[in-house]
């Protein structure tokens, strides 16, 4: 099996049943994205395929179809993702569980709309869980990487 990940490929001895998920973190060491609760409804693990968020908990290798884009593609600490200075100005994480699936959430929101309001903030951040509540700062944050990419 064939995997196109952060930029590069990679040929799998997996079974094709195996979430992509697991393949990530086991087969290819990419540990940030996380497992929260393995049914698609906390958005802990939240990845791109073909720049759009999709849950690796609940897409099968087989399904796979495109690239997947995890939070280690996503920027380079010399060159942060605009979603991902944001966070760290406007100090977002906690515990930091989540915040892997909320960044990669809050890049694909953006990348379909640059200036969101905040119902489609809302809206599009629904499905991403923060056990310790910093969704003010969520938000606040989304707010400045907008900025960020609309000056770019």
């Amino acid at each position: 099996m064939r995997l196109i990940v952060n930029g590069n490929t990679h040929d799998l001895d997996a079974d094709p049943q195996m979430p992509l998920l697991w393949a990530l973190r086991d087969l290819l060491g990419l540990t940030g994205t996380k497992y929260g609760c393995g049914i698609a409804q906390c958005g802990t693990c939240t990845v791109h395929m073909d720049g759009m968020a999709v849950r690796a908990c609940q897409i099968r290798l087989a399904d796979v179809a495109g690239e997947i884009t995890t939070i280690e593609g996503l920027g380079t600490p010399d060159d942060p993702h605009p979603v991902q200075a944001a966070w760290i100005e406007q100090q977002v994480a906690q515990c930091g569980y989540c915040q892997s699936g909320q960044i990669m959430q809050a890049a694909s929101l953006l990348a379909l709309n640059t200036d969101p309001s905040d119902a489609d903030i809302d809206r599009a951040m629904s499905g991403n869980l923060c056990r310790c509540a910093t969704y003010p700062r969520i938000r606040a944050a989304i707010r400045s990487a907008a900025i960020r990419i609309g000056s770019a």
